[in-house]
């Protein structure tokens, strides 16, 4: 059986007595400390190196936030509290684990189509900012505002009429359930300002997982030019402008990493050069799984190897309930394997064509199609890389009651 490629592995990791090392101790300690597979394993080290690459590659003027959506675990966003600079969330649940981390609500915006009131008033009441999606949203929260008699904390979230090229997911341009028109920003931004709300100005998001330096640059100079525009024709100051992320990691064969330097020289020029409506703007970049996707592995164990029409199949305890994306379903048009490796075995050669898959009665359940890998039995440990983000909470934990996995930051 011919092998297929695999993904490129993330930079970073390293081998310790012949097996995949992360943080200081073999990937079968953590196993063994645990107790159990599968288990997702976050690294404190690799994301303390990206926010570090990303400080030096950005001017110091734009500010980094986390994305919460991306990894949600509770010690993650602990620790992500002490690199960046704020926070976006997505859900009152989000809300809840900001909250019990002891994170400023001043450093945290809300955005996200379809709050619901409950929602909007527990934001309200928290003091966070409010991206709002649509006119009627903007107006719900007024009207909780007054009767809670709490001043809400709002911006706008815009549907720009372009998108960011090449995006693994567009979130701007045409019709979308996401953000307002941008023609229609204007006239609601001074309506809600009129309504005393505490503007906080704008959130321009235009889509996720982009490889590509020059798309990502032309989408940023796109941004600050809409964000200008509006800000003259509502002509009141802007205090803030969300400028998205769309940074993305390669998980696939041929996929390379993003020119991170190009993107921040590009950014450099941009903020000498600012409009004069955006000067005194605080500008931030919202990103996810470009702080954490490369930082998590998710470790299963091989249960079962057997034979089937001269195929091998490696069956793992894991699968696609908890690595949706890995197994291909989440988005991806044509499969392709991400980065895979035998843990305990890390630096042996690959000598054996395979398929692994997860343990769910569905043939969904693939984490790797035919990878050249090195020979491994029962009890031997699968390795999925790019694991960080979307990875636990993005996958269909209860299908099959086989429950969730185990997670840790070490």
């Amino acid at each position: 059986m011919k092998a297929k490629p695999l993904g490129p592995i993330p930079a970073g990791f390293e081998t310790l007595d012949g097996e995949l090392a992360i943080g200081g101790k073999r990937a079968s300690e953590w196993v063994e400390s645990e107790g159990k597979t599968p288990l997702f394993v976050y690294s404190r080290e690799l994301l303390n190196a990206r926010v570090e690459q990303l400080r030096a590659a950005l001017p110091e003027r734009i500010g980094i936030n986390y994305a919460v959506k991306a990894n949600p675990y509770e010690p993650v966003v602990t620790h992500m509290e002490g690199l960046v600079d704020g926070f976006d969330i997505a859900s009152s649940g989000e809300l809840a684990i900001t909250n019990a981390v002891g994170i400023n609500p001043a450093r945290i915006s809300f955005a996200g189509p379809g709050k619901r009131d409950e929602e909007l008033e527990a934001a309200i009441v928290a003091g966070v900012t409010l991206n709002c999606e649509s006119e009627g949203e903007a107006r719900r929260a007024i009207a909780i505002g007054v009767r809670i008699g709490k001043t809400p904390r709002m911006a706008l979230r815009v549907n720009p009429d372009f998108e960011l090229k090449g995006s693994g997911m567009k979130m701007g341009g045409g019709a979308k359930q996401f953000g307002i028109d941008a023609d229609k920003v204007p006239a609601l931004a001074r309506e809600i300002i009129a309504a005393g709300v505490e503007w906080r100005g704008l959130h321009i998001f235009t889509g996720s997982q982009a490889l590509s330096a020059d798309a990502i640059i032309e989408a940023q100079s796109n941004v600050l030019q809409l964000a200008a525009k509006l800000a003259d024709e509502i002509d009141v100051s802007l205090p803030k402008l969300n400028m998205g992320g769309g940074f993305g990691i390669p998980y696939f064969p041929g996929d390379e990493p993003l020119d991170l330097a190009a993107v921040g020289a590009a950014l450099t020029k941009h903020v000498a050069n600012l409009p004069e409506q955006l000067t005194e703007t605080e500008l931030c970049l919202e990103l996810g799984r470009y702080l954490v996707g490369e930082a998590g592995i998710y470790l299963t164990r091989v249960v079962d190897r057997k034979v089937s029409h001269d195929t091998t199949y490696l069956v793992t305890d894991g699968g696609l309930h908890h690595q949706l994306a890995a197994s291909g379903n989440f988005g991806t048009v044509v499969r392709r394997n991400y980065p895979v490796a035998i843990a305990n075995r890390y630096d042996a050669p690959a000598d054996d064509v395979v398929n692994v898959v997860g343990c769910l009665c569905t043939p969904l359940d693939r984490l790797a199609d035919k990878a050249a890998l090195p020979h491994a039995d029962v009890r031997d440990i699968v390795a999925v890389f790019c694991a960080g983000a979307y990875g636990a909470t993005a996958s269909p934990s209860a299908f099959l009651g086989h429950g969730p996995a185990a997670e840790m930051l070490v």
